[in-house]
């Protein structure tokens, strides 16, 4: 990465809400528990053109967080050091200078690189902070900031860019290669393989897996090249979410915001890959989390994680109870996620493996494919004949004695696929018909895993016409007359002839 600013410190120094407040967007988690970062978050700073790095709290012990969990994090502020041209350290001015400061600043100075002293908390003004202790630290004149109220902010901003330097043509060079990239992100469960499947993809340990679920907390955001069948290279950015749970399982605050930060992800993202546990099935989770895709009209894969357990029990072992082969497990499997998830008509079905790398290509080629349907333009004449088609081979249900009516469709726009119905009444078309509608046109035109949005433009109603008052029988809601009243209207009636006379 070109021009990057790497944040480092102890734990809960504000590194995170320092971070979000520099990049003018909430995106790492911010919470007074130590160790809610661990992988390390990016964002694209516009002024200066910059990449800015949050990274995990280093010497962190005990508390909530698993051991191996701390080893993988500081693992990652170790890249995130290597990575950077400019080091932002900060510490804490309330508690002052710690032994874990001195050492940190030791071991930064080693680094050779520039760094930038940043004391946070300063809050009430600088009389509150020992200077003496930060130019203890041998790394130059402190800026004194408030990441929670913006004080020393645009202070900070001018130092990293000091630092930094002009921007060369060679900056300018590798922005030009990555513009315009593919966003795809992976969702799921908690321990499907997302973090495996995601450094699978960048051939490297970017991101930290463990057996441990919830180990991914923020969604980290990460750029990369993929050579595809056609032999180009595609510019892709990942976003690799933490697992989604439930909401009635939520625990803690940082769960909660893990959860907000996921489905934040798939608003932004341009095609969306569920990952399901070949083991495991499909759940009901996993078709809530599919549900909040579609109800973003996102393009879809399903990934089925995991085939090397499914493959190794029924080449090594007795296999799997209640299936005969691995075609018959997988078969299976594949008319499960079909029933499952109905509503994501035509979605291409991948199984891979993230530990031994099989059929990962072309999860990423389906990407591509459907990036490239969503800009398909769908012919007016044939899109009529195919909802006609439709509508006579399987009639919409009647409601209220009258049934749904297409009069004319057409195409009004891409991403998602967008098209407008002129109905008789938008209130006659039901969400079962609805999907019946979708899945045909997705089948006709070869649109699988692209998402389809109707616009109904129902047949205006004609107004009522006015009730004539001499003839109480043309409005059913005309007063009834009384008696007294009935008898005097009756007198005027012409006379007829009785049977006596």
């Amino acid at each position: 990465m070109s021009r990057t600013v790497a944040i480092v410190g102890r734990p809960n120094v504000g590194k995170s809400r320092l971070f979000n407040r520099l990049a003018r967007k909430r995106i790492s988690i911010v919470h007074d528990q130590p160790g809610v970062t661990r992988d390390v978050i990016s964002a694209r700073i516009a002024e200066g053109d910059y990449t800015l790095l949050d990274t995990g709290g280093l010497g962190l012990k005990g508390g909530e967080t698993p051991r191996q969990l701390v080893s993988a994090s500081e693992q990652q502020v170790d890249f995130a050091i290597e990575a950077a041209d400019v080091i932002l350290f900060l510490i804490d001015g309330l508690e002052g200078v710690t032994g874990l400061d001195e050492s940190i600043a030791q071991r930064l100075r080693r680094t050779r690189k520039p760094v930038v002293l940043a004391v946070n908390k300063a809050d009430f003004g600088e009389e509150k902070i020992e200077i003496g202790q930060a130019h203890r630290l041998g790394l130059g004149d402190p800026i004194f900031v408030s990441a929670e109220h913006g004080r020393g902010e645009e202070a900070l901003r001018e130092a990293i860019l000091q630092r930094l330097g002009p921007i060369t043509n060679e900056d300018t060079q590798a922005d030009r290669t990555a513009a315009d990239p593919l966003c795809v992100c992976f969702i799921g469960r908690p321990n499907v393989g997302k973090s495996s499947l995601s450094n699978r993809l960048l051939e490297s340990d970017r991101l930290i897996v463990s057996a441990v679920p919830g180990t991914t907390r923020d969604a980290v955001e990460i750029p990369f090249q993929f050579k595809g069948r056609d032999g180009k290279l595609h510019p892709f950015r990942l976003i690799d979410t933490a697992g989604i749970r439930a909401q009635t399982k939520l625990s803690s605050p940082v769960e909660y915001f893990s959860r907000l930060r996921s489905l934040d992800a798939i608003k932004d993202t341009d095609v969306v890959f569920i990952v399901l546990d070949a083991m495991d099935g499909v759940t009901q989770q996993d078709k809530a989390i599919a549900g909040e895709a579609v109800k973003e009209h996102k393009p879809i894969v399903v990934v089925v994680n995991k085939w090397d357990l499914v493959h190794s029990a029924f080449k090594e072992s007795q296999g799997i109870q209640g299936f005969e082969s691995e075609r018959d497990y997988r078969e299976k499997y594949e008319r499960a996620v079909f029933e499952r998830l109905f509503f994501t008509p035509g979605s291409p079905l991948v199984f891979v493996s993230a530990v031994s790398g099989y059929e990962v290509d072309r999860m990423l080629n389906s990407a591509v494919r459907l990036h490239r349907e969503l800009d398909r333009k769908l012919p007016t004449a044939k899109l009529n004949e195919v909802l006609a088609y439709l509508a006579e081979r399987n009639p919409p249900p009647a409601i209220g004695g009258r049934r749904f009516r297409i009069y004319y469709a057409t195409q009004t726009g891409n991403r998602p696929f967008r098209i407008r119905l002129f109905c008789n009444r938008e209130e006659k078309l039901t969400e079962s018909y609805r999907r019946y509608l979708e899945a045909g046109i997705v089948d006709a035109f070869g649109l699988k895993g692209c998402p389809i949005l109707f616009d109904l433009v129902g047949k205006e109603r004609e107004p009522r016409q006015p009730v004539n008052p001499g003839n109480p029988r043309e409005d059913s809601k005309a007063p009834r007359r009384s008696p007294r009243n009935r008898h005097k209207a009756l007198e005027k009636l012409p006379q007829h002839e009785t049977l006596e006379d």
